[in-house]
């Protein structure tokens, strides 16, 4: 037996598509955010990318430059250590000086030739006390040079601190500067870091993004194949409902030929019981009228009547 569908069905079914179709405008319309955002991030990442390679290429210059100062620095002091050696070496030259000289210090040894020698050169001596008073200046002499030799190993040193503190101040302008260098490179560096984190969830998110783009995309796929069964199942019931109505109109149709057949048998049989009465009749009333009996009008008329189908049968 066939299946039978109505109108109700393929509205309910035109319902189900438009629903279908409002999910897929909104998938649409979410589609285009998630692309729009989605290459704006990017975008936003290649800038963002392009301002890193831009401070790591700064970073590394000042990270080379801290280098070659290092190397100057380094370098200067290294000139450094052989002038404290020098320093240490007279040092111990002093300190060997020292040893040999007595425990009067200079200022007095000095007061004591001056006077010495003045005695001598405003007294009137005898020849040994003469003697004597110059050994004593001779011996004193010998110790005021161990001092002198002192004096002038201290000027050594302070003519090497001096020199050392040239080095010094080079070495620290240097250091000052590669300092600042170094100070300037870690904060490009942790700027540089900043922004790769923040690339790095711009990125994260266009992925997330992207997923969720595919997604909706593949949810519309499967919407859109719904909506193609739908149609389909539509179609086929419009189908069904054409060749329902087509064959109702066939039945009706054969009915309509059966019903109109039936009538000409019945009108047909009916006019044959007609003609047999009416010929009875018209034979009766014509016997009558042989006999010399009278006959009615009504049987007169179907007399005649019988006589004129005679007469058109025989012509």
């Amino acid at each position: 037996m066939t299946e039978k569908h109505n109108p109700s069905q393929i509205s309910n079914i035109n319902l189900q598509i438009d629903k279908l179709k409002e999910q897929t405008r909104e998938n649409n319309t979410n589609i285009k955010k998630f692309i729009e955002k989605r290459d704006e991030l990017h975008q936003k990442a290649r800038k963002t990318r392009e301002e890193v390679n831009q401070l790591k290429t700064e970073r590394d210059t000042l990270n080379e430059k801290v280098k070659q100062l290092k190397q100057q620095r380094d370098a200067v002091r290294v000139n450094v250590e052989p002038i404290m050696t020098e320093v240490n070496t007279i040092h111990e030259k002093i300190d060997a000086l020292k040893k040999n000289l007595p425990r009067i210090n200079q200022r007095e040894l000095q007061k004591e030739l001056d006077a010495i020698e003045w005695k001598i050169a405003t007294t009137t001596l005898d020849l040994k006390e003469e003697k004597r008073l110059v050994e004593n200046v001779k011996e004193l002499e010998i110790q005021l040079r161990g001092y002198k030799k002192i004096d002038i190993q201290h000027k050594k040193i302070k003519e090497l601190i001096e020199h050392r503190k040239t080095f010094d101040a080079q070495a620290e302008i240097y250091h000052k500067e590669l300092t600042e260098s170094a100070k300037k490179s870690q904060d490009l560096h942790a700027l540089m870091m900043e922004k790769v984190n923040s690339m790095k969830k711009d990125r994260t998110e266009a992925d997330r993004l992207h997923q969720a783009f595919i997604k909706a995309k593949e949810q519309n796929n499967l919407i859109y194949e719904q909506i193609r069964q739908l149609i389909s199942q539509s179609t086929g019931i419009r189908t069904s409902m054409r060749e329902q109505y087509q064959n109702r109109r066939k039945e009706d149709e054969a009915r309509r030929k059966e019903e109109e057949a039936k009538r000409k048998q019945e009108q047909e049989e009916r006019a044959i019981r007609e003609k047999a009465i009416k010929e009875k009749i018209g034979g009766e009333a014509r016997e009558k009228l042989n006999r010399g009996e009278k006959v009615s009008w009504d049987e007169f008329a179907m007399m005649l009547g019988d006589d004129e189908d005679d007469t058109e049968t025989q012509a």
